[in-house]
């Protein structure tokens, strides 16, 4: 079979699928054609391990399976894996110095899900160190550049930038940097990713990709490196609304090795693509519209509303009167856990070491050592806030707060209201270096639409819905009830579908 190499690469996962059960091309061939993607697309910094040897065994072993008439959901299907994950033998660093050449001796319940139903595994997936970051520049290995261009920058231009100084180059969003890249750049069919406080769902909106958030214990947290425990959730990035379907149907399920993952059937989400969504009520949260807000998100916001509207959804206005409050929560509940999953990092066990004169100054070393400015920051503020005569003024005030953010959502949600339809994010893409240098809380409100969910333990998705005027992607956010992520697959398809799915960026990298 000769199949052209680009061709192969720009498939979506579910087009891919089709071809491979049609015998149109085997998974070897659609596996080589990523590795040689990836190969070329190197400067973009999205993988910072290549496996491909495994790959390739692993592609062969479906082939025989596809063969044999014994195929999984997911079989031959090449994806990425975010480096949060724990992956047998293979490279797991959170991207953090830290944990310099720890390869686990263990699978997390996710990835073994994945590897059970067929996937082929193409490598691991560069990402803001622990998690911690809106931009995937925190990550020790680097930051990782869009492939989307800049405005009024060339190919050449850009090329240039990859190979020496990246400030200037789009951002891809984070912590699930790498993931977004390399989907958007087609590098993999598909990737896992982490969302704490919207890490998969502000890269997929400033990638034009697609990605879901689920309920909270809807994936297992087993094996994935914690951030923020009762925060930290497993979901896919992916081309469209379809193909992030298909991927949750294989990466959720009950674990008894996870006290927090649920033990509910898993439903067949993608029978919820293209399902009426005719009668449905959407609810447009009057505390979303910010002062001095992008006038192009907010066109967008009422395009998306309309379309809702043209396909048989009421649209109503609500009110989520503590949002207001949920960023500065936030900013306290994660680096709180933070500070207590990171203690284990202390250079004893594993990872790096930095020696000392005692094992305290071995602590030290290793801790100022290994972790990045962003993870110590994060960490001095969670200790602070956990720390005597500070808890109840802060952390147990925030978890006050986020008990009321929820309610806020429930009594939304009793009323009648089937999901909600927010931005994702309050701008376009920005460039590398751009923002948060001075002053981290710049950074931080990038996070303004997505961490009331995480707050919440709701299912958040994310689907690209056009294009700034200097053409740049952009994405609208679905807010849905506890468990019912099909009425965000049908809605987010309804969007996407009337957005038109735009093209991805032309391959100016390599």
């Amino acid at each position: 079979m000769e199949n052209d190499v680009s061709e192969l690469t720009s498939l979506t996962l579910a087009e891919a699928r089709e071809g491979l059960k049609a015998r149109r091309f085997s998974s070897r061939e659609l596996t080589q054609a990523h590795l040689g993607a990836i190969a070329r697309a190197r400067g973009l910094n999205a993988f910072v391990a290549e496996t491909p040897e495994q790959a390739l065994a692993m592609a062969a072993a479906s082939d025989a399976r596809l063969a044999a008439g014994r195929a999984g959901p997911l079989e031959g299907l090449p994806i990425g894996i975010k480096d949060l994950y724990a992956t047998k033998g293979v490279h797991t660093q959170a991207c953090s110095h830290i944990l310099d050449g720890f390869k686990p001796p263990y699978e997390s319940t996710v990835t073994a899900h994945l590897w059970r139903d067929g996937a082929v595994m193409l490598g691991k997936l560069n990402m803001d160190e622990f998690a911690m970051g809106s931009s995937n520049e925190t990550s020790y290995y680097g930051p990782v550049a869009s492939p989307w261009l800049p405005p009024n920058w060339s190919g050449d231009k850009a090329r240039a930038a990859l190979a020496g100084d990246k400030r200037g180059l789009l951002i891809p969003g984070g912590s699930s940097g790498g993931s977004a890249a390399a989907v958007a750049a087609r590098l993999c069919l598909a990737a896992t990713a982490t969302d704490t406080g919207g890490s998969i769902r502000q890269p997929a909106a400033v990638t034009g990709t697609a990605g879901i958030k689920p309920t909270y214990g809807r994936c297992s947290r087993w094996g994935i490196v914690a951030f923020a425990s009762s925060l930290d959730q497993a979901g896919p990035l992916a081309r469209t609304v379809r193909d992030c379907a298909i991927m949750l149907g294989s990466m959720a399920g009950h674990d008894p090795k996870d006290s927090t993952c649920v033990d509910r059937p898993v439903p067949n989400y993608e029978a919820a693509i293209g399902a009426s969504i005719k009668g449905m009520t959407i609810g447009i949260p009057r505390e979303y519209r910010l002062d001095g807000m992008n006038p192009e998100i907010e066109a967008l916001w009422r395009r998306g509303a309309d379309w809702l509207r043209a396909a048989g959804v009421k649209v109503v206005d609500v009110s989520l009167p503590n949002t207001r409050h949920a960023l500065p929560a936030y900013y306290i509940v994660a680096p709180a856990e933070a500070s207590s999953n990171l203690a284990r990092y202390d250079g004893v066990r594993y990872g790096l070491r930095e020696p000392g004169a005692d094992i305290l100054e071995l602590y030290e070393n290793t801790r100022a050592k290994g972790f990045g400015p962003e993870v110590r920051r994060r960490l001095m503020i969670g200790t602070y806030v956990l720390s005597a005569g500070y808890y109840d003024a802060y952390y147990v005030r925030a978890q006050k707060i986020r008990t009321l953010i929820k309610r806020d959502f429930e009594t939304v949600f009793a009323d009648g209201v089937d999901a909600i339809l927010t931005p994702a994010t309050p701008s376009p893409a920005f460039g590398i270096g751009e923002m948060g240098s001075a002053d981290p809380v710049e950074m931080y409100l990038n996070d303004v639409f997505t961490v009331t969910v995480n707050m919440a333990g709701l299912p958040g998705l994310v689907a690209a819905a056009g294009k700034s005027t200097e053409g740049l992607p952009l994405g609208l956010q679905l807010i849905g009830r506890p468990f019912e992520e099909e009425t965000l697959f049908s809605l987010g398809h309804a969007i996407e579908e009337s957005a038109g799915r735009a093209p991805f960026p032309e391959p100016w990298w390599g």
